[in-house]
C-alpha cells in the first residue's frame, strides 16, 4: 500500500453517494429527453422527472450530512460539496424546464429543444462514466477525456441556444417568445451546470493523480 492510500480513508462511501447522484442526473436527463421525443401524457412524465429531482435532493442531503460529520474524506471536502451541488443544479434546471412546458401549455417542443435535451443526456452519460473512474483513478486520461467532451458538448449547447433565441425574436407573439425563451434558458443553464461538474471532476483528477 502506498503512502497516499495509507493516509486517505479506505471507506469509499462518498463515491457510492456521488455515483448514485450522477446516475440520478442521467435518469433525469433521459426522462426529459423521452418527454420531448414522445410528447404525450406530459403531466405524468413531468411528475416522473419531479420524483427523480426529489430523489436527487435526498442524495444531496445525505452527502452533506456525511460531510458535516466526517473530518477526513477520500477526496477534498470542498470538491465533494461542489460536485454534489452541481449535480443537484442540473436536476433542478431539468425539473424546472419540464414544469414550465406543462405550466405554459407548450403544445409541441421545438426541434432545438430536443437537440438541447440530446446534448444534455450525452453530458450526463459522460459525467457518470467520468465519476465512476474517480473511485480508483487507474485511468486519469480517460476521465479527463470525458470531462473535455462534456465541455465540448456545452459549447454545442451554447450555439443551439443562441440560434434558438435569435429565431424567437423574429416572431410576433411576445408572450410566446417569453415562454419559449425561458424554456431555452433553463435547458442551457442545465448544460452549464454539467460543465461545472466536469470541471470539478477534472480538478479532482489533477489533485489526486
Amino acid at each position: 500500500m502506498g503512502l497516499k492510500e495509507w493516509i486517505l480513508p479506505q471507506d469509499k462511501h462518498f463515491f457510492n453517494m456521488l455515483e448514485n447522484e450522477s446516475q440520478n442526473v442521467l435518469d433525469g436527463s433521459t426522462a426529459f429527453l423521452d418527454m420531448l421525443k414522445d410528447y404525450k401524457n406530459i403531466k405524468e412524465k413531468q411528475q416522473k422527472i419531479k420524483d427523480i429531482e426529489h430523489q436527487g435532493d435526498d442524495f444531496v442531503h445525505e452527502i452533506f450530512e456525511e460531510l458535516n460529520k466526517t473530518f477526513i474524506t477520500p477526496i477534498d471536502h470542498e470538491d465533494i460539496s461542489k460536485l454534489a451541488s452541481a449535480f443537484d443544479d442540473v436536476l433542478d434546471y431539468i425539473d424546472g424546464t419540464a414544469t414550465r412546458l406543462v405550466l405554459y401549455d407548450i403544445q409541441k417542443p421545438e426541434e432545438n429543444m430536443v437537440k438541447l435535451a440530446e446534448v444534455l443526456a450525452k453530458q450526463a452519460s459522460e459525467l457518470k462514466q467520468a465519476l465512476t473512474g474517480l473511485r480508483n483513478l487507474k485511468n486519469p486520461k480517460e476521465i479527463e477525456r470525458r470531462c473535455i467532451e462534456v465541455n465540448r458538448l456545452e459549447n454545442i449547447a451554447d450555439d443551439i441556444y443562441k440560434t434558438s433565441v435569435a429565431e424567437l425574436f423574429k416572431r410576433k407573439d411576445a408572450i410566446e417568445i417569453m415562454k419559449l425563451k425561458e424554456v431555452y434558458e433553463r435547458l442551457e443553464f442545465a448544460t452549464d451546470k454539467c460543465e461545472d461538474a466536469a470541471n470539478v471532476i477534472s480538478d479532482i483528477v489533477v489533485k489526486n493523480s
